[in-house]
């Protein structure tokens, strides 16, 4: 069928900011589609609220708003742009709940907007609990037994009929939002509050619980007419219980029957074709080997985080293909590799694909790291290896946590085999290495299969690792036989850990191997839907032939930034992407080699050549030595590159751009700070202690509040604020663990100063600052917690001047060829350096958005010889009459024990961007943006510390002025009642009843401002925060921020908000 004439302008919603279980997969998919659309001729509206991506750039769509995605907000959009159809299912729950919302409130009839690519009434059999059940009953699809509810009574009747434990599911959520296991009444009445609150509907589906039986998944692809494939079959090794975001997964099925195979195939195309889905769809679905009785999970009726993977698994891009099939065409009409079109599509290839997730429980210490049916995981590596062992083993080394392999884990090492099985009967992060050092301590495989319900398949395999590794550990290197080693190679070990395990450097490891001819092959993935396109992986299977040519072209390999992890996320890839555009641009072969199934740099045609591997120095040196490239950029990877760039340079590897001495040097706080002595270049007072006596000298020497933090982090990792000589003793022993290599700085911290950061370009000569960001909340929480504005508002142009004159001034000392990003704190009218980091910085995306300057394309012209001179038409600032405020998104609601306080460590796992023609409606839309809306009227309450009182009048008056009702703790109230400003007193909890929690309950109160207790004060109140995010209150817990909330609901209340597009802001429109 040819593509639809009878449409011509398309809206595509995307996912918005990156948060647990809705993540760079949906910025993946939505960038897809806007390639597949544009080459079929259509004119693209886009909205999304993220900046981050790609998707966002403005040369992506045609007209990119980035507005926050709620209903008024896309109802603006679609009266002023007027698309004759919308696509929803490429931007995640997100999107597909707001296309319902927009149908139901008639906007789409409305404006005459056809939805293409998913029948909306299929999105509610395949999403409302009620109707989905009824569906899969006349399709004759078994279920699990399960009744919705819509208040606790009935959840609990429901159970009571079940039994516990019992699961409970929300309706039109993602990640298993609100949901969970629960094994009483009491866990019920906790978990489906929740629920209840989660779902859009205010449903709960009660279902009878299949834990420990298998998890599978089938992704399928539908056309128009009623064409069926599979395009992948997924095995989650983890077994039902487990969220499929957190579980670890295989592709293909590696333990399934054939005959099971069969069966879930036709029940997937019982309910595709019952839903109507047009494009790709998920079906989950569980099976008890026990008695082989199968029953349908859920359906995703649209492209979700398991169609990114098993895109990346097969070579088969689920987004594009369904795009072109909502534009009109059919399977037959879109091309196939093997056998001439895609509705001859079934799934091949000789390989075995394992994902494995990523956590940041690190981040999060209240949060117990627990598995269950909420999705904790925060991103996900993918690896291909010709049989499981090297697939797994390669996973692991992907996951950027410190480890080499699954053994070798102090931690572990010293547990009793007894220790290790209390463990592993409850999933958890470390799960897996725990198994495995249980089965090298004499565990059975029956044990364990007993404990956790793992497939028998998959322990066997880790317990044949676990011989091998014990093996080997009885020779010594030199000792050792060659067939082990080769043993251990074909079985996925890596160099280093080897090295780890024989006590020998890694090169040694490296150059005894080669010698004995044992070398890296590679082998292709080949792309569906498109002619002639592949990407690689790496085996050293016995008898794997090498199957990928090399071009006489120039070449540069580009090294992406592994999973998504707190501190390292989206930003980075979108850098990588535009290095490989640029590159082709400059006429070069770019390589990609990165090991994230979510991002657009794993995408078949970002770059000429694609390696799914790790980001490890054996991985990157052996397709270096295959490939020849003339050079490697690593500086926009994030901290993934950067940790292996001088053991790459070490071995040959030629570096482009800054040099990772440089980048090193900027990293070691003892030697940056002796060269901003000698630049002149002011900084706080500061030491460097390497042991505990150090430390507490040094905090006495500088005087409280201090700044402590390791050498050489990421995300602020193992960063503090610490106020008493006890805390930094207690912080000493645990920073000095965090990086034992390193020594600790301690810096006077810069009470309430402004934190501003920028990031510039650099040619070795001269330097361009793109722009300066001022952040809102003030020094010492992390830049990347910090809602942020650009350009600057409260900065005198003296101080601009100073910071850009001191940026110029550590580029040029530090040879930055490329890009850097360095933060200043403005402090008592004097300009202090934080830190400079020479390198791509998380700002980037925010940044090249809002001024328009192309800074990744730049920096990458850079790196390869080009001279700032030479793009002085593109160093024009855009940003003339507008602002961009930078928002943070947390992920607070997953973790509810976790107190919403931000310090200088990351926790942030995503961004929204609010655009406005002034800074106080710019910080009103990021808040909305940030599904945090800010209310125009109600009720406030304030509980503020002691030392913060004399900022907070200016704030309260204004409430007050705006006609909000204001309620203060004692204190607080103290305080107010001195200067006449009219409030209620309220009790904290322990003050007698009622007290704030009743009120946060009973819905009394629109906006909280409560800032972290000092330690003097006798009651903890970090539960009125918690609280806040349970009820999805507004809450500010920093004086600027509830300045800066004050100022946007002032702006808010006076002017129309209408949407403008990026393309409009940078053109002065």
């Amino acid at each position: 069928m040819p593509k639809r004439t009878d449409i011509h302008k398309v809206l595509i919603i995307g996912s918005g900011p990156i948060i647990i279980g809705q993540a760079c997969e949906f910025d993946y998919s939505g960038t897809q589609a806007c390639k597949a659309l544009r080459n079929e001729g259509y004119e693209i509206v886009l909205v999304n609220s993220n900046p981050a991506t790609i998707m966002t750039d403005p040369g992506m769509a045609d007209h990119t708003y980035i507005e926050p995605l709620t209903v008024d907000s896309l109802e603006k959009v679609i009266q002023k742009e007027r698309p004759d159809a919308l696509l929803p299912n490429l931007g995640g729950q997100t999107a597909l709940n707001l296309s319902i919302a927009l149908d139901e409130a008639g906007i789409l009839s409305k404006y005459n907007v056809k939805v293409i690519g998913v029948d909306l009434e299929a999105i509610k059999r395949g999403e409302d609990r009620i109707t989905f059940k009824e569906t899969m009953k006349q399709l004759g699809v078994p279920m699990a037994k399960s009744e919705p509810c819509y208040s606790l009574e009935e959840a609990e009747k429901i159970a009571n009929e079940f039994g516990y434990p019992v699961v409970l599911r929300p309706a039109y959520t993602m990640g298993g939002t609100g949901g969970g296991i629960v094994y009483n009444v009491e866990e019920l009445r906790e978990v489906c509050s929740r629920g209840l609150d989660a779902s859009m509907i205010h449903q709960v589906l009660v279902e009878e619980c299949v834990i420990g039986w298998e998890e599978l998944e089938l992704e399928i692809v539908r056309d128009a007419t009623g064409k069926k494939i599979t395009v992948c079959f997924i095995e989650n090794v983890d077994p039902m219980g487990v969220h499929t975001g957190d579980s670890f997964c295989v592709a293909p099925m590696l333990t399934v029957p054939e005959s099971v195979q069969k069966r879930l195939q036709d029940y997937a195309y019982r309910i595709v074709e019952g839903v109507g889905i047009i494009g790709g769809g998920n079906v989950q679905f569980a099976h008890n080997p026990v008695d082989d009785r199968i029953i349908v999970i859920e359906i995703n009726p649209r492209t979700s985080r398991s169609s990114a993977l098993a895109s990346k698994a097969t070579g088969f891009p689920i987004a594009s293909v369904s795009t072109r099939l909502a534009a009109g065409l059919d399977l037959k009409d879109i091309p196939y590799w093997r056998d001439g079109s895609l509705d001859l599509y079934t799934p091949s290839g000789d390989y075995v694909v394992v994902k494995f997730a990523r956590w940041a429980f690190e981040k999060f210490a209240q949060a117990k790291d627990h598995l269950g049916t909420q999705m904790k995981a925060v991103g996900e590596v993918m690896s291909i290896g010709k049989n499981f062992k090297e697939a797994f083993q390669k996973a692991i080394r992907s996951l950027e946590i410190g480890r080499s392999g699954l053994g070798c884990v102090k931690k572990f090492e010293k547990l009793s085999a007894e220790e290790l099985r209390t463990k592993i009967i409850t999933p958890n992060s470390e799960r897996f290495f725990q198994i495995y050092e249980a089965l090298k301590k004499g565990v059975t495989v029956d044990e364990i299969v007993k404990l956790t319900k793992i497939t028998r398949y998959f322990i066997e395999q880790m317990a044949e690792l676990a011989v091998l590794e014990l093996e080997l550990a009885k020779h010594d290197f030199d000792a050792l036989s060659d067939d082990l080693l080769i043993q251990a190679k074909r079985d996925g070990f890596s160099d280093k850990y080897l090295g780890n395990l024989f006590k020998v450097p890694e090169k040694q490891i490296r150059d005894r191997r080669t010698a004995l001819g044992v070398t890296a092959v590679f082998c292709a993935v080949p792309v569906s839907g498109v002619e002639n396109a592949a990407y690689y992986y790496s085996t050293y299977a016995e008898n794997a032939k090498d199957e990928v040519p090399v071009s006489a072209n120039k070449k540069i390999m580009i090294l992406g930034g592994g999973p998504n992890r707190i501190g390292q996320g989206i930003e980075f890839d979108y850098t990588c992407v535009h290095a490989a555009f640029a590159l082709r641009d400059a006429g070069y072969e770019s390589i990609m080699v990165n090991c994230n199934p979510e991002t657009v740099s794993t995408d078949y045609d970002t770059s000429n050549k694609l390696y799914f591997e790790p980001l490890t120095v054996e991985d990157v040196l052996a397709i270096y030595e295959k490939e020849k490239p003339e050079g490697v950029i690593v500086q926009f990877g994030g901290q993934t590159p950067l940790n292996i760039a001088q053991q790459l340079k070490d071995a040959g590897v030629n570096i482009l751009g800054t040099q990772p001495e440089g980048i090193r040097l900027a990293e070691d706080r003892e030697y940056f700070r002796e060269r901003m002595i000698a630049l002149g270049i002011p900084q706080p007072e500061s030491g460097i202690s390497h042991s505990l006596e150090e430390a507490v000298a040094l905090g006495r020497r500088i005087g409280y509040p201090v700044m402590v933090r390791p050498s050489f982090v990421l995300g602020g990792r193992g960063m503090a604020v610490i106020h008493d000589e006890e805390t930094l003793k207690r912080y000493a022993v645990e920073a000095i663990q965090v990086s034992p290599e390193y020594p600790m700085l301690i810096d006077r911290f810069l009470d309430n100063a402004i934190e501003t950061e920028v990031d510039a370009l650099s040619d070795g000569t001269d330097t361009f600052v793109a722009t300066v960001m001022e952040h809102i909340e003030l020094a010492g929480i992390h830049s990347g917690d910090s809602a942020c504005v650009l350009p600057p508002v409260t900065i005198p142009q003296k101080h601009l001047d100073t910071i850009e004159r001191y940026a110029a001034a550590i580029a040029k000392d530090f040879k930055v060829d490329g890009i850097l990003n360095v933060q200043f704190a403005v402090c008592h009218d004097k300009v202090y350096i934080i830190e400079a980091n020479p390198r791509a910085s998380r700002t980037v995306p925010l940044v090249a958005k809002i001024t328009g300057v192309p800074l990744a394309r730049i920096a990458t012209g850079l790196m390869l010889g080009k001279k700032l001179t030479d793009y002085t038409p593109q160093l024009q600032r855009k940003c003339k009459n507008y602002y961009g405020v930078k928002e943070a998104v947390f992920p607070f609601n997953m973790f509810p024990e976790v107190d919403p306080v931000l310090g200088p460590e990351m926790r942030a796992t995503g961004e929204v961007l609010g655009i406005a023609d002034s800074f106080e409606l710019a910080y009103f839309k990021s808040q909305k943006a940030a599904n945090a809306p800010l209310p125009l009227e109600g009720a406030a309450l304030i509980s503020v510390n002691r030392r913060e009182r004399e900022f907070l009048l200016p704030i309260v008056q204004k409430l007050h002025e705006l006609g909000f009702k204001l309620y203060a703790t004692e204190g607080t109230a103290k305080f107010l009642d001195e200067y006449s400003i009219p409030n209620t007193i309220v009790n904290k909890l322990g003050e007698g009843r009622p007290d704030v929690s009743d009120m946060i309950k009973n819905h009394a109160l629109q906006l909280i401002i409560n800032t972290p207790k000092d330690r003097s004060e006798k009651l903890d109140d970090s539960y009125i925060r918690m609280m806040a995010i349970q009820q999805k209150i507004a809450y500010m817990t920093t004086i600027a921020a509830a300045k800066a909330t004050v100022a946007g609901i002032a702006a808010a209340r006076s002017n129309a908000i209408l949407p403008k597009s990026l393309q409009e802001y940078q053109a002065g429109k």
